[in-house]
């Protein structure tokens, strides 16, 4: 009995130890095909696994001291301006408002008509997240109420010189701050409501004489990113037509962009010139992103005045970047929330780092804009 129990202890050992070396092929075709098929996906998918935690680990930027990504570029910027607010600046676009100041240093910039009269000429709202690096932004003239419906999805601070009464309601609404008429006159030859610009100091003296207005983000501050931006290291190359010219249908200013390879930007001219910014160098407004939005508007009056209905859902409009572009939709719900611009598959976009313009179509112009 005692030998009859070995042999069935050293038969299990045996066993065993088989088992700890390995199956051999045709234990493999005699096991079940799920058993080993699943084993197999496991460890590919930790593999995979393991490689994209890798290329994660590889592709994770370290941001350089002192600097953070900036929320209107994406840029690197000083971590001191975290929490501060962007200001939205009206610029007169009238061909004696010439040249402009600081223009070429903001980050965001809007152009749309601002009047039916004077064959639908433009202004611009200049967006500029570290304005006290600005010696001169502007010249500064009066506000539209379109602009306090775009101005607080950034939660910026409105600085204007007045405006018509339609504005009133909507610079009563809780979420509008603004400046109006505080700035300074620059002696420049020109007539007066061509002489005010932001000059050095002039923000700071705002706050402190209106303590009720946060330079920081307050509760009107957007709840999530206003873009969503494409590594610098992996830009998005668009699967569009190709795009060298923008030709806008901006008869009074010929509002026209035309892309620059070597920059990778799109250069802005006005009245048959280059558009100039003597506060920077006499360097060119240049444009990484370019996003159009075909748009309709209510005439207020016999004077001009208008608003454009930038409250609406699935209105169609153009992305533009490194010389290609796609058709788009875009969609705004209120004045707090921002405008989402998605492609025709209905997924929002990614848009590069860098400085974007945003332009204003008329629906009743848009067949003349010229995109190619």
């Amino acid at each position: 009995m005692k030998k009859r129990l070995t042999l069935i202890l050293l038969t299990l050992s045996l066993a065993g130890l088989l088992s700890l070396t390995g199956c051999g092929k045709g234990d493999q075709e005699a096991t079940s095909d799920n058993t080993f098929s699943t084993e197999d996906e496991v460890t590919a998918d930790e593999a995979e696994d393991t490689e994209d935690t890798k290329e994660e680990a590889e592709e994770e930027e370290v941001a350089p001291e002192g600097m953070y990504r900036s929320e209107l570029t994406n840029e690197w910027i000083s971590e001191d301006l975290k929490d501060q607010r962007p200001i939205a600046v009206m610029v007169d676009n009238e061909k004696t408002a010439l040249p402009h100041y600081g223009l070429s240093q903001a980050d965001i910039i809007y152009e749309m008509m601002n009047s039916t009269l004077n064959d639908h000429i433009t202004r611009f709202m200049v967006l500029v997240k570290d304005y006290d690096s600005i010696k001169q932004l502007g010249s500064v003239r009066s506000v539209r109420p379109t602009n306090l419906m775009i101005a607080p999805e950034w939660n910026a601070i409105v600085c204007h010189d007045g405006g018509p009464f339609y504005i009133n309601t909507f610079l009563n609404n809780p979420y509008v701050d603004h400046f109006s008429g505080t700035f300074s006159r620059v002696k420049n030859g020109k007539p007066r409501e061509f002489t005010e610009y932001i000059l050095t100091g002039d923000m700071a003296k705002n706050f402190k004489n209106n303590s009720s207005i946060d330079r920081s983000y307050n509760e009107y501050a957007p709840k999530e990113a206003h873009f969503q931006f494409a590594s610098e290291s992996k830009p998005i190359e668009l699967d569009g037509t190709d795009c060298t010219l923008v030709d806008l249908p901006f008869k009074h200013n010929g509002s026209q962009l035309d892309y620059d390879a070597e920059s990778g930007t799109y250069l802005y001219s006005e009245y048959g010139s280059k558009h100039l910014d003597p506060g920077n160098g006499n360097k060119q407004l240049a444009f990484k992103n370019v996003i159009l939005q075909k748009m309709s508007y209510s005439q207020l009056d016999e004077h001009g005045y208008m608003v454009w209905n930038c409250l609406a859902s699935g209105q169609e409009g153009y992305y533009i970047t490194n010389g290609k572009a796609i058709p788009i939709t875009w969609t705004k719900t209120s004045d707090t929330e921002r405008t989402v611009y998605r492609d025709l598959n209905g997924d929002e976009i990614t848009i590069n780092t860098g400085k974007t313009y945003i332009g204003f179509v008329a629906d009743d112009v848009w067949s003349e804009l010229v995109v190619e």
